[in-house]
């Protein structure tokens, strides 16, 4: 019988090891997993290269985990936002190494590794810094930027729903970046707020199919970042 349920989020982050390289949903607050997230700062692995869209708010979550200098590198689109406080200060101190991707270009560069092409032209960053560095080629007399897919060890996502199966439901905005991170990990990882029998989801609403998953953890009651960043939480 397929059941890919695991019992805590320390189970399910225990073979992510030193140097991997990790995926984490999330369009700031909304997708994030924190519990996973947290539990990744407990396990201690260091050295990773973290694929996300901003790099966190206050000291909890995706911020709380950089403090604690286990990020070698994060590759996102957002460094800095109104909550940032942990990377910028790390950064400008050469104590962590970024590489800046447009969103649009992120979004297309992960869903590519998970789709197995290996790269592909974009007119985003033509003539900016960005492209330095890289190949570029023209079409139909434009110019085009060559981005390279994106591929991951691990994805840390976060559903809504979940079955045995693996298949998830997103609340809204929540889907974010975690469907095609999914399919660009080699392990995928999911904190769901609900575990449900097979048949409970109807097929037709399924969003991010259990073929693209690996581990699921039930977290009914999931913590809020915002919630945490408003009352001062410092994790650990």
């Amino acid at each position: 019988m397929i059941d890919k349920k695991v019992s805590s989020p320390a189970a399910a982050v225990a073979d992510i090891f030193d140097g991997a390289t990790v995926m984490i949903g999330g369009f700031g607050e909304a997708g994030s997993p924190i519990e996973l997230i947290h539990a990744l700062i407990d396990q201690g692995a260091k050295n990773l290269t973290v694929i996300n869209n901003n790099t966190g708010s206050g000291h909890v979550g995706l911020a709380a985990l950089i403090e604690n200098k286990q990020v070698g590198k994060m590759i996102c689109s957002f460094p800095r936002t109104a909550g940032s406080m942990v990377f910028p200060e790390l950064y400008r101190a050469g104590q962590i190494e970024l590489e800046l991707v447009p969103q649009g270009t992120l979004a297309e560069r992960i869903r590519s590794g998970g789709a197995g092409i290996p790269a592909f032209y974009t007119p985003t960053s033509v003539g900016t810094p960005l492209a330095e560095g890289k190949e570029s080629r023209e079409f139909d007399g434009v110019t085009y930027v060559m981005e390279r897919a994106i591929k991951a060890d691990f994805a840390l996502i976060k559903s809504t729903k979940a079955d045995r199966y693996g298949n998830l439901i997103f609340n809204k905005t929540a889907r974010n970046f975690a469907p095609i991170m999914a399919m660009a990990a080699d392990i995928t990882i999911v904190q769901t707020k609900s575990y449900v029998e097979i048949g409970d989801i109807d097929p037709e609403t399924v969003m991010s199919p259990g073929i693209f998953i690996n581990r699921i953890v039930e977290v009914t009651n999931p913590q809020q970042e915002s919630k945490l960043v408003k009352e001062g939480v410092c994790y650990p």
